[in-house]
């Protein structure tokens, strides 16, 4: 499902004039079955951007498009649950969204919400735990007193228990270790590649994003100041805005300027290494 922004404006309050925007003139288009990042400092308004989709807040002027269904100021949202339920918005701090005792009913509350059949149910909850590496025992542990890595994990879960078509990760490495990491892309790439979901990440750790994306949106003070394929964003004076450059990205750069050497840009390290060893021989 599409996901696509049309000159949206927002500010706090109505009565600031849009010139202090929060989000200023925003026209982006998400795609189904792609994976678009948004980075930017803190402050810059990415946050508040996915809010939007999830209609949490409304436009101050313009509209989004999510699929059929359009979120501005002068349409009634009719039955927004059924417009929630095709977007799983995870939190950058999970335990903003818990609220039950137990890891069960955590994961179910969503789909009991939506009127998930309930023969279903149990099986979607074992399925989403397993996806996250965590397994049964977990269920009728209290949330609030994992870590904070399987904190992530549960509420990762809890969106893939009920099947969105959109799904909003915010900063979700945050707490997780490297072998978790990595288990997180393939989880993402498999829900891309298989599912073909709509996946919008938001994140400043741009060596995860150089490995997941497919288009990139930078965020500086409520506007778009960079976007497209991820190489072209990448290769750009990123540091400007406060974020690194992939390092990758880097090297290639490095050897490309030292060496009048262009290996190309690739995302996966083992694939440079053969492009390094090639030019080598």
């Amino acid at each position: 499902m599409e996901v696509k922004f049309n000159h949206v404006f927002y500010v706090y309050n109505e009565k600031t004039p849009l010139s202090k925007m929060v989000l200023g003139d925003i026209n982006a288009t998400f795609k189904e079955g792609k994976i678009t990042s948004i980075m930017g400092k803190s402050g810059s308004g990415k946050t508040t951007l996915i809010e939007l989709i999830n209609a949490l807040i409304i436009p101050t002027k313009g509209n989004i498009q999510v699929g059929s269904r359009v979120i501005s100021k002068t349409r009634k949202i009719k039955n927004i649950n059924n417009l929630r339920y095709k977007i799983g918005l995870v939190f950058q701090v999970p335990e903003e969204q818990f609220f039950c005792k137990t890891v069960k009913e955590e994961i179910e509350f969503g789909m009991k919400y939506f009127n998930k059949s309930v023969k279903s149910i149990q099986k979607h909850i074992s399925d989403a735990l397993i996806m996250m590496g965590l397994d049964d025992s977990y269920l009728n542990r209290n949330p609030f007193t994992l870590s904070s890595g399987e904190m992530r994990k549960v509420a990762i879960a809890s969106v893939l228990a009920f099947n969105p078509k959109v799904i909003i990760l915010d900063e979700p490495t945050i707490g997780l270790d490297n072998k978790s990491k990595e288990n997180l892309i393939k989880i993402i790439k498999l829900l891309k590649n298989r599912y073909k979901k709509t996946i919008i990440v938001v994140s400043n750790d741009t060596d995860l994003l150089l490995k997941i994306s497919d288009h990139v949106i930078l965020l500086d003070k409520g506007k778009i100041v960079l976007e497209g394929n991820k190489y072209d964003v990448f290769k750009q004076d990123i540091e400007k805005y406060s974020l690194k450059r992939p390092k990758i990205i880097e090297f290639e750069q490095l050897v490309l300027e030292k060496k009048g050497i262009k290996i190309g840009y690739r995302d996966d390290i083992n694939d440079l290494m053969k492009d390094v060893y090639r030019y080598v021989k």
